[in-house]
């Protein structure tokens, strides 16, 4: 499986939700989220700033954390990025490949 990156930010209704249920009911339910399409949390941390929470998942698949995105996107209670995760040995594999570019203007 894949690793992402996902970082949230709670708006509105989600605030107030927060505020109500607390940060361990909120984490069981993205556990649960994330298993609904056969991922696995294995980071989540909430923190200040920009970002509410940060979460580190395995997903089978982009199609699996899409459909999370736009889950958690369209619920309105919420706002989600997620960044896909590479590990050093997809970097040295990355690196050994020869793409054909040429830069604009050239």
């Amino acid at each position: 499986m894949a690793k992402y990156l996902i970082q949230a930010s709670y708006v509105g209704e989600g605030v107030k939700g927060l505020l109500k249920d607390g940060g361990s009911v909120r984490r069981a339910a993205v556990e649960k989220l994330a298993k609904s399409v056969g991922g696995a949390v294995e980071v989540f941390y909430y923190a200040f700033g920009e970002s509410d929470l940060y979460i580190i998942g395995d997903f089978p698949d982009n199609a699996a954390v899409a459909a999370v995105a736009l889950t958690v996107n369209a619920s309105g209670t919420a706002t989600c990025k997620t960044t896909v995760l590479l590990t050093p040995e997809e970097i040295d594999a990355a690196a050994k490949k020869t793409p054909s570019y040429i830069p604009p203007g050239q």
